[in-house]
């Protein structure tokens, strides 16, 4: 028993029936019956294969490829993450919408449940209107059935990219260089009270001061009141996204900011 335990710690993959003919090349004179009352006698069996896991997404979900026509067409969100003074996490969930560039929502927390993403999304949505489609990478955070539901009870669609290519999310990618450069290597934060009041302002300056090289030097805000919105254009309900433009006059160019 003893050399069929070792056995069986080598070989995981093993049944009785394979074990019992090691046993026999080893010179144990053992047949196979009695193999398996002592595999059964330990509770051995084969561990159940796992079926790989599919990362969800693919590249014809990149910004590149299935790009916003108008105001609340797509929004892009991620997670950024800086640390306070004290050395603790802080994690910032950022919401653009990719055609008018505005910043639609910039929440930090120490840490944030799938439950507080979903009504920091539904405040947005209150405040905004819903998007046609949210395009995000494929993290943990943004596949969680809790927020998959949620998306499909609002009517949102999921546009996940390739996994392990986030430029497909430049939008997102943009957006943070300049939160980064900007705010997050330039302030240092006592405490998540302190990152939130900071975070809120620094949004309402990239929305309504900020020239955007992209949008012809026009701040996010003026922007997106010469535009036409998704509803407006009749986009709701229609899969595609395709390289036109929908701007009532002006126009933007690519992801730089």
């Amino acid at each position: 028993m003893q050399r069929m335990l070792e056995l069986v710690r080598d070989r995981p993959r093993f049944g009785y029936r394979r074990i019992w003919a090691l046993l026999r090349r080893e010179g144990w004179r053992v047949n196979r019956k009695r193999v398996y009352r002592l595999w059964r006698q330990q509770g051995l069996k084969v561990p159940r294969r796992r079926k790989k896991k599919r990362r969800l997404g693919h590249k014809g979900n990149g910004c590149s490829s299935r790009r916003a026509q108008a105001r609340n067409h797509v929004w892009a969100w991620d997670f950024i993450h800086d640390r306070t003074a004290d050395g603790r996490p802080l994690k910032w969930l950022s919401v653009v919408d990719e055609y008018t560039r505005e910043c639609v929502g910039l929440e930090v927390a120490r840490s944030m449940s799938a439950k507080r993403v979903t009504e920091l999304l539904a405040g947005m949505i209150r405040e905004r209107g819903a998007p046609v489609h949210i395009r995000s990478d494929n993290g943990p955070e943004f596949i969680a059935q809790e927020i998959r539901r949620w998306l499909s009870e609002a009517q949102v669609a999921a546009l996940y990219i390739e996994p392990g290519s986030p430029w497909e999310n430049g939008y997102a990618e943009s957006f943070h260089s300049r939160l980064r450069d900007e705010l997050l290597d330039r302030e240092e934060f006592s405490s998540p009270l302190e990152a939130r009041v900071v975070s809120a302002a620094w949004r309402k300056d990239y929305d309504h001061n900020r020239p955007h090289s992209a949008l012809n030097y026009q701040t996010p805000a003026d922007f997106a009141r010469t535009c036409w919105s998704a509803d407006e254009r009749g986009l709701r309900g229609i899969g595609g996204i395709s390289q036109e433009r929908g701007e009532k006059k002006g126009g933007g160019g690519g992801v730089k900011g």
